[in-house]
């Protein structure tokens, strides 16, 4: 990228060199130099000094950017100005000779000219900063959602299952639907950690996680609310739709035949889950009362030993 941008850079200056002894040369041809009391000074050092202004900002422009269209298109239309400075520049010294109705072009045209790769050059830039900021932007989303994600699993952790269930009541409400939410408590998860290790249990947790995504449909979103408690998001789903899904959540939960990874044992696992259903509720009333379902649930739910 460094040599394809010198290079660049290089043809650019090389062209307007070119150019400018180009003009040079043939003002020297037709022309002939005005007499030293003829020379009009003040008009050369606003011209010239332009000009060089003019090369200083092509510099600058070349160095900064990167070599592309939008530098490509910018530098040719500076360009354009300064051959045309150079060439105001160059008329106050040689006199052209009045049957050359040429002599006003190299002045004069080069300035349309410029104006307009200018302006596509600008053009272009002003896409470049749309994209540019659209990506800004989606990098800031996703950064700002990296961090409410669990550090154990690929998964939002309970800020984020906050955020989204706020979402999804927005969406709900604009949509008429309701919006169900099923909490997962493994049971006696303390029990795996405590026989076999947090890493164990950390594994348990990573193998259940992917279990719940793969029963759980394309529209919802699995969340971790805390330890070994999950909830479910699910759009457009009644209660009768919810307990459905919650059973086949708890049914494949009991059905998991997991091994541990010293000894090759299986954990007996089971789950209690309970749901709540709403459409005008906020998302930290509908969670409250999601966990105190599960709570009375987990009261009357007698389990069987792990």
């Amino acid at each position: 990228m460094m040599q394809k941008k010198i290079h660049s850079s290089m043809v650019i200056f090389s062209g307007l060199i070119l150019c400018a002894l180009i003009g040079l040369y043939v003002h020297l041809l037709v022309g002939e130099l005005k007499p030293w009391d003829m020379i009009d000074w003040l008009d050369i050092v606003a011209e010239g000094g332009t000009a060089i202004l003019a090369v200083f900002w092509l510099a600058l422009l070349l160095r900064s950017r990167p070599a592309g269209r939008v530098t490509f298109w910018l530098a040719l239309g500076v360009s354009c100005f300064v051959f045309s400075w150079w060439m105001d520049c160059i008329d106050e010294v040689i006199e052209i000779p009045s049957g050359a109705f040429w002599h006003n072009w190299p002045e004069n045209m080069p300035v349309p000219l410029g104006l307009l790769l200018l302006t596509i050059g600008i053009y272009h830039w002003h896409q470049e900063e749309r994209a540019i900021s659209a990506q800004m932007i989606k990098r800031e989303r996703v950064f700002r959602e990296h961090r409410l994600f669990d550090a154990l699993i690929p998964i939002g952790g309970a800020d984020y299952l906050r955020e989204q269930v706020k979402l999804a009541l927005k969406e709900a409400r604009m949509a008429a639907q309701p919006l169900a939410l099923v909490v997962i408590d493994i049971n006696d998860f303390s029990h795996i950690n405590h026989s076999f290790g947090d890493l164990e249990g950390d594994q348990v947790l990573q193998s259940i996680t992917q279990l719940l995504l793969l029963n759980l449909r394309s529209q919802d979103l699995l969340c971790r609310l805390a330890g070994d408690r999950f909830v479910a998001v699910l759009p457009n789903t009644n209660n009768h739709q919810a307990k459905i899904i919650a059973d086949e959540l708890e049914t494949a939960i009991a059905s998991l035949a997991y091994k541990t990874t010293r000894q090759g044992n299986r954990i007996q696992l089971s789950a209690s889950t309970a749901v709540e259903v709403g459409l005008q509720e906020e998302a930290n009333s509908m969670i409250k009362k999601l966990n105190m379902n599960l709570s009375l649930i987990k009261k009357h739910l007698i389990t069987s030993p792990i």
